[in-house]
């Protein structure tokens, strides 16, 4: 009966392991695409600041 035990909890261990991999590889994904984000962001601020100035010199 123990080993039925153990071998469940090795099971359950796995599957622990395996998703905490693949959490951290989404985990990775998500903050490049939030960098990717920002960087877009600090982009069209940029663009946006720069028709600003131009509408004020009207």
């Amino acid at each position: 009966m123990s080993d039925v035990l153990f071998e469940k909890l090795d099971k359950k261990i796995s599957e622990l392991l395996d998703r905490q991999v693949a959490l951290k590889g989404e985990n990775q994904a998500l903050a490049e695409e939030n960098k990717r984000l920002l960087q877009e962001r600090e982009g069209l601020k940029g663009r946006i600041d720069a028709i600003l100035s131009r509408l004020e010199g009207v």
